[in-house]
């Protein structure tokens, strides 16, 4: 197995693609290796430098601390994917944890579906996510998650790209914050 790597914007943030799923049931950021039951992340998240891990549908972003190098921690982490597919695991995640939207007015499914179709899958292509928290007087809050969590161009994508997109479908948004 080729586990192949690709720079991200965050420069703390390297995206490793197995080539297999890795989830099954959208998107995780584990940044604790408390109460992981999963090996791979267990693993990935005990080499030394390594902040925190996202979760995707056929990649793995690895954030490590800003004073680590990524010579010390590449191949580690490529070593740990290689082995837990080589055991014959088909995915890393395989959890029905879908999100609740039922309690969402029209505006919030409106504003979910739109991060959903429009903004979610380029911001997976640079290795992180974004998660919908809450639209309340005009002001819709995200989280921004993987490689975009500590970004130096997150306010850019925020402003420039998310802000303007939802201005632009719904004007009922009127400003886009990370929480």
């Amino acid at each position: 197995m080729f586990v192949q790597t690709e720079i991200t914007p965050n420069p703390n943030s390297l995206k490793f693609i197995p080539g297999k799923v890795v989830s099954s049931a959208g998107s995780f950021e584990v940044t604790k290796n408390d109460n992981v039951n999963n090996e791979l992340v267990r693993n990935i998240l005990s080499v030394n430098g390594v902040e925190g891990i996202f979760l995707g549908k056929d990649f793995i972003s690895v954030n490590k601390y800003d004073e680590n190098s990524w010579d010390d921690i590449k191949h580690i982490v490529i070593s740990h994917i290689n082995e837990f597919y080589a055991s014959g695991k088909e995915f890393v995640i395989n959890k029905d944890l879908t999100e609740q939207n039922e309690s969402l007015d029209e505006i919030e499914r409106r504003i979910v579906q739109l991060l959903e179709d429009k903004i979610r899958p380029a911001i997976a292509r640079d290795g992180g996510d974004i998660k919908f928290k809450e639209f309340k007087n005009g002001v819709v809050k995200v989280q921004l998650q993987g490689s975009c969590s500590g970004c130096p161009s997150s306010t850019m994508t925020l402003k420039q790209g998310v802000q303007n997109l939802l201005c632009h479908y719904l004007p009922e948004v009127k400003k886009v914050e990370a929480v």
